[in-house]
């Protein structure tokens, strides 16, 4: 019997040296490939500080999300690192950042209209201001998606509406700058610097109805901390000869912005 059991210690404390030795568990497998190796089809692994009763982020009834953090620590659901900075965060996701309707703001609503008068090609405006903070140096992500209507009169005025002139080309434009110096105007080198352009083209023809085509335009720029103003721009290019008003922002619309850390 005392040589079984001396068998028995001296297996044991081989397993242990071999385990040292190496620094790699396995579980399920006599042939770890890493520091832990779980093994099998069916195999699973359990950390309970990260269960419902040791962690708030997991309410117990829903999947919560693990992230690893800076030093490879595994946590719940605020994607935190050391520096409690997330990732990825959206600093601003709204649905319709541009007022609906674009006519007359005492009949239907304040939405935005750039006008191209009769002896003009292009006309320029500022359809939407949006405020936002960086908190940290970070590349920013602008991306944004834009509803239009074109008519052949002043939409300031409010309706009726009325077609355009036929068989005419009309391009609409957006795009946006950015105040740098937080004086809340475009100024200096911020002129020229322009993101996230987007063009549409577009035709009048007979058999049309006036309704919202769409379009969506991207940017990204490298902003360090600080507080910043976006100015959208409309633009609208068309013949000399005829009378343009798109309004800017008639149905719904959206914008995302995001910050890569």
């Amino acid at each position: 019997m005392e040589i079984f059991k001396m068998k028995k210690i001296t297996l044991f404390l081989f397993l242990c040296i071999g385990v040292l030795g190496f620094g790699q568990v396995g579980i399920g497998t006599v042939n770890p490939q890493q520091e832990l190796h779980v093994a099998g089809s069916n195999s699973t692994l359990r950390v309970e500080s990260l269960n419902s009763i040791n962690n708030s982020l997991n309410d117990g009834v829903n999947l919560s999300p693990v992230f690893v953090d800076s030093d490879g620590n595994l946590t719940l659901g605020d994607q935190a690192n050391v520096g409690g900075n997330k990732p990825i965060n959206f600093l601003i996701d709204v649905g319709d950042f541009i007022a609906d309707d674009p006519y007359s703001p005492i009949i239907l609503g304040t939405g935005s209209v750039v006008n191209s008068p009769l002896g003009s090609a292009m006309a320029v405006d500022t359809i939407a201001t949006v405020a936002l903070v960086v908190p940290q140096d970070a590349i920013v992500e602008v991306k944004y998606g834009v509803t239009l209507i074109i008519t052949g009169n002043d939409l300031t005025l409010g309706c009726p509406c009325f077609y355009h002139t036929y068989d005419e080309a009309i391009t609409m434009n957006t795009y946006f700058k950015v105040d740098l110096n937080g004086n809340g105007v475009i100024d200096g080198t911020e002129v020229t610097n322009i993101y996230g352009q987007k063009g549409q083209y577009y035709e009048t023809n007979f058999g049309g109805s006036i309704g919202y085509p769409y379009m969506n335009g991207q940017g990204y720029l490298e902003l360090p901390a600080g507080t910043y103003t976006l100015f959208f721009y409309g633009e609208v290019r068309d013949n000399t000869g005829s009378y343009s008003s798109v309004g800017f922002g008639g149905a719904q619309d959206y914008l995302k912005i995001r910050v890569y850390n």
